[in-house]
Order: structure tokens, then C-alpha cells, then sequence
């Protein structure tokens, strides 16, 4: 097993404060030691909140983010605080979920990414956001996020 030079990283192994939000957030890479080996990494957050723009109430959602590395990782604890920084954040579902997915992307340049966002009904109405940076990769198993639709008393 290849150690990681954990060195340059500012948010690991110590107390970190929740970030004010999303904008001030660091998310943070280490690199990929299998760099060439392809696979699908899978983050899921079951309890991601943020706050309805328009009313400041809690709005809570179901996060999937699958990706292939190509040279990074994101560092686990950087991407917890990032997404936790969206818990006084107001920003509509859409926006918050293609965000999540575009810093991500920035960040790893992966071979690729997706992000499934799940949310609760607000108004009645639950939204689901899907955003990828390309088509699914064909020729490697890319499990199904198994977030069943929102189905009420259903």
C-alpha cells in the first residue's frame, strides 16, 4: 500500500470549524495512488440541509455523488465540512446541486462525475436534480443509486 503525503492538507487531523458557507469552503484533493486503475468512488449524504432562499426554512436532501479518479481524491473531511456548510445557506435546490457537482468537478477533474440530489417535497413538491459532466461510462459497472422517488403515503 502507497502512503499519502497528507502534509499540504489544512482541514485534516485537527478540530475544524463548520465553514460560514459554501463560497468560503476549502474542499481539498490528495492524489490518486492507483492513478490508472479505474473504478467509481461513491459519497452518499443522507442528511444534507440547506436553507429555502425565499422563506430561510430547512430543506433537506438525499446526496449520491459517484466519480473516476484520474490523478485525485477528494479528501473525505473537506468534503464533509463543504457540504455541511450548506446548513445556512440559502440557495434553490437546483442551484446547490449543480454546484456541489461543478466544484467537485473543477477540483478532481475526474473521468467522471455525477451527483444524484434527492430532496424532500417543499410545498408538496419533491425536486430530484441529476447533473453529470458526460454520458455514463459504458465499459465499467456503475451501480444505480438506489434512492427510491419520493412516494409520500404512496
Amino acid at each position: 500500500m502507497v502512503k499519502t503525503d497528507t502534509s499540504s492538507l489544512t482541514q485534516l487531523g485537527g478540530a475544524t470549524e463548520l465553514p460560514a458557507s459554501p463560497d468560503e469552503a476549502i474542499l481539498e484533493k490528495v492524489p490518486h495512488t492507483h492513478e490508472g486503475e479505474r473504478y467509481v468512488a461513491r459519497f452518499t449524504a443522507p442528511e444534507f440541509t440547506s436553507l429555502c432562499p425565499m422563506t430561510g426554512q430547512p430543506d433537506f436532501g438525499y446526496l449520491m455523488i459517484d466519480y473516476i479518479p484520474k490523478k485525485w481524491l477528494v479528501e473525505s473531511k473537506s468534503l464533509k465540512l463543504f457540504l455541511g456548510s450548506f446548513r445556512n445557506h440559502g440557495a434553490f435546490h437546483e442551484d446547490c446541486s449543480v454546484y456541489i457537482g461543478k466544484r467537485l468537478a473543477e477540483l478532481l477533474e475526474p473521468e467522471w462525475l455525477r451527483i444524484g440530489a434527492y430532496w424532500y417535497p417543499r410545498g408538496g413538491i419533491p425536486i430530484d436534480v441529476f447533473w453529470a459532466t458526460g454520458p455514463e461510462p459504458k465499459d465499467l459497472w456503475i451501480p444505480e443509486q438506489g434512492v427510491p422517488p419520493y412516494r409520500g403515503r404512496g
